[in-house]
């Protein structure tokens, strides 16, 4: 992890491969397969994912296989209780300011795998969401104030970064939080 707790970039493989596990059981070769799958579709090549392989994960002791070696055997992979306890920790860990294509694709994860957490601490990672997502709204508004008077693009793509923040915000508002009823989707 960096200094603020946030997740590095082998953190966020760890994180797509034990959540994914925590779904249930796969072969050691789908579950590579839908990790790569899932996290090239956010951030495209990317070398700083290479870091961590699942046979890393299985020596630590976060995975094991259910029968066979692993990799060698394309055994059938599940999580261990430690790896869900490491899921927990990554699930929870604070996001990196400003986006990035690594932060969005650990806000991905997380939003992918919330479901695993308990009911507070869901939504207590939903606050954790609208606090950063409020964060960067609030520097883009500074930056749209302090670039006021020049023309050019910047001013069309800071309404634009600008709504879509917005709406992120609206649409984290309204996810469930325990006592409103039935979960939205």
């Amino acid at each position: 992890m960096y200094r603020d707790k946030s997740l590095l970039p082998t953190q966020a493989v760890r994180l797509c491969v034990l959540g994914t596990l925590a779904r249930g059981s796969l072969r050691y070769s789908e579950l590579a397969a839908a990790s790569r799958r899932f996290m090239a579709a956010l951030t495209g090549p990317n070398l700083d994912l290479l870091g961590t392989s699942i046979e890393l994960l299985r020596i630590e002791g976060l995975i094991r296989p259910l029968r066979g070696e692993g990799q060698v055997d394309d055994a059938e992979m599940a999580l261990t209780d430690t790896g869900r306890e490491v899921l927990l920790v990554l699930l929870t860990a604070p996001l990196r300011a400003p986006s990035t294509d690594m932060t969005r694709l650990i806000l991905a994860l997380k939003l992918r795998f919330l479901d695993l957490l308990p009911m507070e601490e869901r939504s207590a990672q939903i606050d954790l969401l609208i606090d950063a997502a409020e964060t960067e709204l609030a520097r883009l508004d500074d930056l749209a104030t302090a670039q006021a008077n020049e023309s050019g693009a910047l001013h069309g793509w800071l309404t634009l970064e600008r709504a879509n923040l917005t709406a992120r915000l609206e649409w984290l508002n309204g996810l469930w939080r325990p006592g409103d009823g039935l979960p939205s989707a």
